[in-house]
């Protein structure tokens, strides 16, 4: 137990945040052995949060206040120097990697291996007369199983990012690290559903009957979400080579069984806009979700130039503004006005839109931030008061209002500051991904199957919540274009659209450019253009490049198509 390895962690500053894993951590931080000993309760406990707090937010992204959705067409993001750029403007190369992907998650592999491998020699005898020592008890019989999750989540974010990465399921020295192959990629996805399998039933489905009543960590509708997940990701064309029409029968018997559980657990669709914000984490919709202690920092990068603190941030673009649908029959907005000029002010083209883009978009004229010190009516057209020619306005014609909190006020005195939620997993992507799936698997989207429920089911499931109202999607002609709209829109900015581009190899079709609006003021008009923006694709971003310093390391390691 007196052993002197020196372990690097990643230190959670303070635990659980508000019942989620915080964000924020310390690099510089090391503990040893001893340490762990000489408080093994907290310091196990607090090794697992390391953990947890290792995982990937857009929240802390390193795009110096981007989110991945501005490499989509999605949005753009408005200020020229972000890292962001380097996926579509040639600055991305294997000796230029971002993010650390590969790097954080095998960190983390390494360490959740090293606790894996010795947890179970940690004495709680010396707690036994504490009053929370049967909680403890509880806490650790659950953190083997919270670590092989976490596992499985770590090769999730390792295979959808590299493809065939090297399978490691105990510690190493550095020269067997570095001796390691690339494991073929279904075999990954294998391995993540193995796992899911062998630990669900170990996981409770809330932690609000356990001790401490924490939640944010593992459970059994995450696990079961996750499987799901990679097996959609599993049956995918840049994965699925052969068109395995089996790996969709899986990925849709998967999502199907969360779909019959989630009620008894206490998972429901929630309405849309209650997704994000100061109690999201409560939110009875999100599977998993990623905490932060209260900030104002997504609200100084995404409030409109303009909004004292306001940087412009993530900018919605024409691209998705289009997809969405009128309410009456739905027609989608680019379908009604195609590349055509609008006149904004003689008519409102955003008028009986989906719900859902209201509450994901701030279009020129809305009354936003929500919070009274700052709110005002946006001018996001040329020379607006939120508009170009100053520094870092919108450069699609929008701002962001999904994940922003509009009651955070960033003013330089007497800031506001407001708790936040990344969203991993929630329920409505679950009825996406079944949906794909049975598509996919019968070729029919009225079919339902052994499962009974058909993929146009699934979908209203999402588009009949009593807050979006939309029609009902019916018949399989145009399923594939319809379905991969909808989820652009239900799922925006949730960091599904860079992945599920690549996933479904249709790069060069949604990347290769997009669609901003160009508002200008003509005799007190208002006019509305689209302006297309080219962007750099090259097949080879459908995987990242594995870094240079991991080949040099490695002579058994081979760079991914078209990096070398």
């Amino acid at each position: 137990m007196k052993q002197k390895n020196i372990l690097l962690m990643v230190l959670l500053m303070s635990g659980l945040s508000y019942g989620c894993v915080d964000l924020d951590y310390n690099e510089d931080v090391i503990r040893d052995e001893e340490w762990i000993y000489n408080s093994p309760f907290n310091g196990v406990k607090n090794m697992v949060y390391d953990i947890y707090g290792q995982t990937f937010s857009e929240f802390k992204s390193n795009y110096n206040g981007a989110i991945r959705a501005s490499a989509t067409d999605e949005a753009d993001f408005a200020n020229s120097i972000s890292d962001v750029h380097k996926y579509y403007n040639g600055g991305w190369s294997a000796a230029n990697p971002f993010p650390n992907t590969w790097i954080i998650a095998y960190r983390a592999l390494s360490e959740i291996h090293y606790y894996l491998e010795h947890i179970d020699k940690i004495d709680l005898e010396e707690y036994r007369y504490d009053s929370n020592y049967s909680n403890m008890l509880l806490q650790f019989e659950l953190f083997p199983y919270e670590l092989r999750f976490l596992r499985a989540y770590f090769y999730f974010e390792l295979v959808k990012t590299y493809g065939d990465v090297p399978l490691i399921t105990t510690t190493l020295t550095n020269e067997e690290a570095n001796d390691v192959e690339r494991t073929p990629v279904q075999a990954i996805f294998k391995f993540i559903v193995d796992e899911c399998d062998a630990i669900a039933t170990f996981l409770p489905y809330t932690y609000l009957t356990e001790p401490w009543q924490e939640t944010g960590r593992a459970t059994r509708p995450a696990a079961l979400a996750l499987k799901a997940r990679a097996l959609l990701y599993a049956a995918s064309p840049l994965f699925n080579t052969g068109n395995d029409k089996e790996l969709w029968k899986q990925s849709a018997a998967a999502s199907k069984e969360l779909i019959d559980k989630a009620a008894g657990w206490g998972i429901r669709l929630s309405a849309y806009n209650q997704l994000w914000g100061h109690d999201a984490f409560n939110n009875p919709e999100i599977i998993w979700g990623f905490g932060q202690w209260e900030s104002n920092t997504f609200e100084t990068a995404n409030y409109p130039i303009g909004v004292e603190g306001g940087n412009s941030g993530n900018c919605p673009t024409q691209s998705l503004v289009d997809a969405y649908e009128y309410m009456n029959n739905g027609q989608t907005f680019g379908e009604r006005y195609p590349g055509t000029e609008i006149n904004v002010t003689r008519e409102n083209p955003y008028e009986g839109l989906d719900p859902r883009f209201a509450f994901t978009i701030v279009k020129n004229g809305d009354l936003w931030p929500d919070n009274s010190i700052q709110q005002l009516e946006i001018q996001s057209y040329l020379t607006g008061f939120n508009g170009a020619p100053k520094y870092g306005a919108t450069t699609t014609g929008y701002y962001l209002r999904k994940y922003v909190d509009g009651n955070c006020v960033t003013t330089y005195n007497n800031p506001t500051t407001r708790r936040h939620t990344w969203i991993y997993m929630r329920l409505a992507e679950v009825y996406l991904n079944y949906a794909e799936a049975m598509y996919n698997y019968y070729g029919d989207a009225d079919t339902k199957g052994e499962f009974g429920l058909s993929a146009n089911e699934a979908v209203n499931v999402l588009r009949n919540r009593p807050d979006i109202m939309m029609p009902e999607f019916s018949g399989t002609a145009g399923f594939e274009e319809r379905y991969m709209r909808e989820r652009m829109v239900e799922l925006a900015f949730e960091d599904h659209r860079f992945w599920d581009v690549r996933r479904w190899q249709k790069g060069n079709e949604f990347f290769a450019g997009i669609t901003v609006a160009g508002l200008q003021l003509n005799n007190g008009n208002i006019l509305l253009t689209r302006e297309v923006s080219a962007r750099q694709w090259n097949d080879k971003y459908y995987l990242y490049p594995i870094p240079q310093s991991e080949l040099q390391k490695n002579g058994k390691l081979k760079q991914n198509p078209g990096w070398n």
